[in-house]
Protein backbone atom coordinates (compact mmCIF):
# COMPACT_ATOMS: atom_id res chain seq x y z
CA UNK A 1 0.00 0.00 0.00
CA UNK A 2 1.28 3.50 -0.79
CA UNK A 3 2.51 5.65 2.08
CA UNK A 4 -0.25 8.23 1.56
CA UNK A 5 -2.91 5.52 1.90
CA UNK A 6 -1.73 4.75 5.47
CA UNK A 7 -2.05 8.39 6.62
CA UNK A 8 -5.18 9.93 8.10
CA UNK A 9 -5.74 11.86 4.87
CA UNK A 10 -5.18 8.71 2.82
CA UNK A 11 -7.72 6.74 4.85
CA UNK A 12 -10.45 9.34 5.33
CA UNK A 13 -10.20 11.98 2.59
CA UNK A 14 -8.30 10.68 -0.44
CA UNK A 15 -10.79 7.87 -1.27
CA UNK A 16 -13.60 10.42 -1.63
CA UNK A 17 -11.39 12.79 -3.65
CA UNK A 18 -10.45 9.97 -6.02
CA UNK A 19 -14.06 8.76 -6.27
CA UNK A 20 -15.29 12.24 -7.16
CA UNK A 21 -12.52 12.88 -9.67
CA UNK A 22 -12.91 9.53 -11.42
CA UNK A 23 -16.66 10.07 -11.71
CA UNK A 24 -16.09 12.86 -14.25
CA UNK A 25 -17.50 12.54 -17.75
CA UNK A 26 -14.05 12.13 -19.33
CA UNK A 27 -13.60 8.88 -17.41
CA UNK A 28 -17.20 7.77 -17.87
CA UNK A 29 -16.93 7.85 -21.66
CA UNK A 30 -13.91 5.55 -21.54
CA UNK A 31 -15.66 3.19 -19.14
CA UNK A 32 -18.67 3.01 -21.47
CA UNK A 33 -16.40 2.08 -24.37
CA UNK A 34 -14.07 -0.43 -22.73
CA UNK A 35 -15.71 -2.12 -19.73
CA UNK A 36 -18.39 -3.94 -21.82
CA UNK A 37 -15.53 -5.81 -23.52
CA UNK A 38 -15.19 -7.99 -20.41
CA UNK A 39 -16.83 -11.41 -20.34
CA UNK A 40 -17.05 -14.62 -18.33
CA UNK A 41 -15.42 -14.65 -14.90
CA UNK A 42 -14.00 -11.15 -14.50
CA UNK A 43 -11.42 -9.96 -11.98
CA UNK A 44 -11.10 -6.20 -11.67
CA UNK A 45 -7.75 -5.18 -10.20
CA UNK A 46 -8.01 -1.82 -8.48
CA UNK A 47 -11.77 -2.09 -8.03
CA UNK A 48 -11.87 1.13 -6.00
CA UNK A 49 -15.36 2.46 -5.36
CA UNK A 50 -16.96 0.28 -8.04
CA UNK A 51 -17.37 2.97 -10.69
CA UNK A 52 -17.14 0.38 -13.47
CA UNK A 53 -20.08 -1.68 -12.19
CA UNK A 54 -22.82 0.00 -14.30
CA UNK A 55 -20.90 -0.68 -17.52
CA UNK A 56 -20.39 -4.44 -17.36
CA UNK A 57 -22.62 -6.30 -19.81
CA UNK A 58 -24.86 -8.63 -17.76
CA UNK A 59 -25.33 -10.85 -20.81
CA UNK A 60 -21.59 -11.53 -20.91
CA UNK A 61 -20.37 -11.46 -17.29
CA UNK A 62 -21.05 -14.48 -15.08
CA UNK A 63 -19.10 -13.38 -11.99
CA UNK A 64 -17.08 -10.35 -10.94
CA UNK A 65 -14.35 -10.28 -8.31
CA UNK A 66 -13.20 -6.79 -7.31
CA UNK A 67 -9.73 -6.56 -5.76
CA UNK A 68 -8.58 -3.44 -3.92
CA UNK A 69 -6.41 -2.77 -0.84
CA UNK A 70 -8.44 0.22 0.36
CA UNK A 71 -11.21 -0.65 2.81
CA UNK A 72 -12.88 2.75 2.43
CA UNK A 73 -13.05 2.38 -1.34
CA UNK A 74 -14.52 -1.10 -1.05
CA UNK A 75 -17.13 0.17 1.41
CA UNK A 76 -18.23 2.68 -1.25
CA UNK A 77 -18.38 -0.10 -3.84
CA UNK A 78 -20.50 -2.31 -1.61
CA UNK A 79 -23.19 0.38 -1.46
CA UNK A 80 -23.96 -0.31 -5.10
CA UNK A 81 -26.58 -3.03 -5.36
CA UNK A 82 -28.72 -4.71 -7.97
CA UNK A 83 -26.11 -6.23 -10.28
CA UNK A 84 -27.53 -9.25 -12.13
CA UNK A 85 -24.29 -11.20 -11.66
CA UNK A 86 -22.42 -12.24 -8.53
CA UNK A 87 -19.98 -9.65 -7.16
CA UNK A 88 -17.31 -10.42 -4.57
CA UNK A 89 -14.98 -7.83 -3.04
CA UNK A 90 -11.50 -8.84 -1.88
CA UNK A 91 -9.36 -6.49 0.17
CA UNK A 92 -5.89 -7.14 -1.25
CA UNK A 93 -3.19 -5.42 -3.24
CA UNK A 94 -2.79 -6.14 -6.93
CA UNK A 95 0.73 -7.45 -6.26
CA UNK A 96 -0.66 -10.41 -4.30
CA UNK A 97 -4.10 -11.47 -5.49
CA UNK A 98 -5.53 -14.30 -3.35
CA UNK A 99 -7.04 -16.24 -6.27
CA UNK A 100 -6.09 -19.49 -7.98
CA UNK A 101 -4.11 -19.71 -11.21
CA UNK A 102 -6.15 -19.49 -14.40
CA UNK A 103 -9.43 -18.54 -12.73
CA UNK A 104 -10.33 -15.49 -14.84
CA UNK A 105 -11.57 -15.10 -18.39
CA UNK A 106 -11.01 -11.33 -18.26
CA UNK A 107 -8.93 -8.99 -16.13
CA UNK A 108 -10.01 -5.34 -16.03
CA UNK A 109 -7.61 -2.64 -14.83
CA UNK A 110 -9.12 0.84 -14.84
CA UNK A 111 -7.22 3.87 -13.54
CA UNK A 112 -5.22 1.63 -11.21
CA UNK A 113 -1.83 1.10 -12.89
CA UNK A 114 -1.14 4.73 -12.03
CA UNK A 115 -1.57 4.03 -8.31
CA UNK A 116 -0.47 0.44 -7.67
CA UNK A 117 2.96 0.70 -6.00
CA UNK A 118 4.45 -2.17 -8.03
CA UNK A 119 2.60 -2.31 -11.36
CA UNK A 120 4.95 -4.93 -12.84
CA UNK A 121 4.15 -7.31 -9.97
CA UNK A 122 0.43 -6.62 -10.30
CA UNK A 123 0.47 -7.35 -14.03
CA UNK A 124 2.40 -10.57 -13.38
CA UNK A 125 -0.38 -11.56 -10.98
CA UNK A 126 -2.96 -10.68 -13.63
CA UNK A 127 -1.24 -13.03 -16.09
CA UNK A 128 -1.11 -15.77 -13.45
CA UNK A 129 -4.83 -15.73 -12.71
CA UNK A 130 -5.87 -15.43 -16.37
CA UNK A 131 -6.84 -18.51 -18.34
CA UNK A 132 -4.73 -19.27 -21.44
CA UNK A 133 -5.99 -16.93 -24.13
CA UNK A 134 -7.71 -14.75 -21.53
CA UNK A 135 -7.85 -11.01 -22.06
CA UNK A 136 -6.75 -7.94 -20.18
CA UNK A 137 -8.89 -4.84 -20.71
CA UNK A 138 -7.15 -1.67 -19.58
CA UNK A 139 -8.07 2.01 -19.43
CA UNK A 140 -5.67 4.43 -17.84
CA UNK A 141 -4.20 7.90 -17.82
CA UNK A 142 -0.48 8.43 -18.14
CA UNK A 143 2.57 10.00 -19.66
CA UNK A 144 2.04 12.90 -22.06
CA UNK A 145 3.68 13.09 -25.47
CA UNK A 146 5.29 16.52 -25.49
CA UNK A 147 8.58 17.18 -23.71
CA UNK A 148 7.41 20.15 -21.61
CA UNK A 149 4.27 18.29 -20.56
CA UNK A 150 6.30 15.25 -19.50
CA UNK A 151 8.69 17.47 -17.55
CA UNK A 152 5.80 19.10 -15.73
CA UNK A 153 4.27 15.72 -14.88
CA UNK A 154 7.62 14.54 -13.53
CA UNK A 155 8.02 17.69 -11.43
CA UNK A 156 4.54 17.50 -9.95
CA UNK A 157 4.38 13.73 -9.57
CA UNK A 158 5.21 13.58 -5.85
CA UNK A 159 2.82 16.32 -4.60
CA UNK A 160 0.10 15.02 -6.91
CA UNK A 161 0.48 11.53 -5.49
CA UNK A 162 0.18 12.85 -1.94
CA UNK A 163 -3.16 14.48 -2.80
CA UNK A 164 -4.55 11.75 -5.07
CA UNK A 165 -4.05 8.57 -3.08
CA UNK A 166 -0.65 7.62 -4.49
CA UNK A 167 -1.51 8.28 -8.15
CA UNK A 168 1.43 8.74 -10.56
CA UNK A 169 1.20 11.15 -13.49
CA UNK A 170 4.10 9.82 -15.54
CA UNK A 171 3.62 6.09 -16.12
CA UNK A 172 3.26 4.55 -19.58
CA UNK A 173 0.43 2.00 -19.30
CA UNK A 174 0.89 0.37 -22.71
CA UNK A 175 4.59 -0.19 -22.10
CA UNK A 176 3.86 -1.63 -18.67
CA UNK A 177 1.39 -4.12 -20.19
CA UNK A 178 3.79 -5.14 -22.96
CA UNK A 179 6.73 -5.47 -20.59
CA UNK A 180 4.63 -7.81 -18.44
CA UNK A 181 4.49 -10.29 -21.34
CA UNK A 182 1.01 -9.59 -22.65
CA UNK A 183 0.22 -9.69 -26.36
CA UNK A 184 -1.22 -6.21 -26.93
CA UNK A 185 -3.71 -6.56 -29.79
CA UNK A 186 -5.33 -3.15 -29.47
CA UNK A 187 -4.01 0.10 -28.02
CA UNK A 188 -4.98 3.70 -28.46
CA UNK A 189 -4.36 7.01 -26.78
CA UNK A 190 -6.02 10.38 -26.90
CA UNK A 191 -5.80 13.67 -25.09
CA UNK A 192 -7.90 14.50 -22.07
CA UNK A 193 -10.20 17.53 -22.12
CA UNK A 194 -8.36 20.75 -21.24
CA UNK A 195 -9.37 20.76 -17.57
CA UNK A 196 -7.64 17.38 -17.09
CA UNK A 197 -4.52 18.37 -19.05
CA UNK A 198 -2.17 17.45 -16.18
CA UNK A 199 -3.22 13.80 -16.49
CA UNK A 200 -1.52 13.60 -19.90
CA UNK A 201 -2.93 11.02 -22.29
CA UNK A 202 -5.90 8.71 -21.96
CA UNK A 203 -4.80 5.15 -22.79
CA UNK A 204 -6.97 2.11 -23.48
CA UNK A 205 -6.55 -1.31 -25.01
CA UNK A 206 -7.00 -5.05 -24.98
CA UNK A 207 -4.18 -7.55 -24.51
CA UNK A 208 -4.07 -11.33 -24.31
CA UNK A 209 -2.22 -13.88 -22.25
CA UNK A 210 0.06 -15.71 -24.65
CA UNK A 211 -1.57 -18.87 -25.99
CA UNK A 212 -1.33 -21.02 -29.09
CA UNK A 213 -5.06 -20.54 -29.51
CA UNK A 214 -5.55 -16.86 -28.75
CA UNK A 215 -8.94 -15.71 -30.03
CA UNK A 216 -9.12 -13.05 -32.69
CA UNK A 217 -10.10 -9.50 -31.86
CA UNK A 218 -12.27 -7.37 -34.08
CA UNK A 219 -11.06 -3.88 -34.84
CA UNK A 220 -12.88 -0.99 -33.21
Amino acid sequence: MCASCSSWYGRHIAPYVVHAGCSAEAFTRMRQRMVPRADGVVVEVGFGSGLNLPYYDPAKVTQLVGVDPDATMLSLAKRQTGTPFAVECLQAGGEGIPLADGIADTIVVAYALCTIPEPHAALAEARRILKPGGRLVFLEHGQAESGWHKSLQNGLNRPWGALAGGCNLNRDPVRLVRDAGFDVREARHERFPARFWLLGNHYSGVAFKASSQTPGLAAT
